[in-house]
């Protein structure tokens, strides 16, 4: 049972997370601690603004992380069916995190059964599952675990899905900049303002880059190595690291 599991409990050394597993994040998320716990389980976590959800872990599944509060505040204003109904448009397995203590504080309510009637359609009905964890530790331990089975077992790739639609060339230009990690829709306007084209980013050094407004040297040296790395297949990687299992 993942409930067992303690961060410090390989210390520091685990082959179960030599695998690099990876996590898109909403940047609205780096207020949680669930970032920091998923970075210290060895998940490669990339923040970026996201349209729908809070963690995207493959091209099907996106997680949206509520505390008990939220959930019970969306049930009563009819919100959660909206951002279910959405999430499921774009990503068709995916589930709603609900962290905290939720049988102490539904206790406080006198007509309980209106809450559990939202959870058992949102599970029924709609096809989407609710899971509960008691805090932030918990959460990053589940969304690592769900993004291992989703990209080793199963071996899908993560994936963005936009609602937004690429209708004019700038939309396009916009749409590729932003894929470039730490990139959102502002700093990808700023990046393109000031080489003037995708290909000049793109050819940019990272002492280029980092003189753009808003564009951290850390970050600008990361753009940089993705861009000029060579590219290894997921295949040839599995083959180098089957020794370890």
């Amino acid at each position: 049972m993942f409930y067992t599991y303690s961060l410090g409990l390989y210390g520091g050394f685990d082959p179960y997370l030599m695998m690099t597993i990876r996590v898109i994040a909403d940047d609205r998320e780096q207020k949680s601690r669930v970032i920091e716990y998923l970075k210290r389980l060895g998940a490669y976590v990339i923040v970026k603004r996201l349209e729908v959800g809070d963690y995207v872990v493959s091209e099907d599944l996106a997680v949206e992380r509520k505390s008990v509060n939220d959930l019970i505040a969306s049930i009563y204003d009819g919100r959660v069916f909206e951002q279910a109904k959405r999430l499921l448009e774009e990503y068709p397995s995916s589930f709603i995190i609900v962290e905290g203590d939720f049988n102490s504080t539904i206790l406080s309510y006198e007509k309980p059964q209106v809450i559990y009637g939202a959870i058992a359609k949102l599970a029924s009905a709609w096809g989407m599952p609710i899971l509960f964890t008691p805090n932030a530790e918990h959460t990053a331990i589940l969304i690592y675990t769900i993004a291992r089975q989703e990209q080793e077992g199963k071996g899908k790739r993560i994936a963005l899905r936009r609602k937004r639609k690429l209708s004019s060339l700038k939309d396009w230009q916009l749409f590729i900049v932003e894929s470039l990690p730490g990139v959102g829709p502002v700093l990808a306007e700023r990046l393109l303002e000031h080489f003037g084209s995708v290909r000049k980013i793109f050819n940019a050094t990272s002492i280029e880059l980092a003189r753009v407004r808003g564009m951290t040297p850390s970050r600008a040296r990361e753009i940089f190595r993705v861009i000029n790395a060579s590219y290894t297949s997921r295949h040839r990687s599995e083959g180098r690291n089957a020794t370890l299992y």
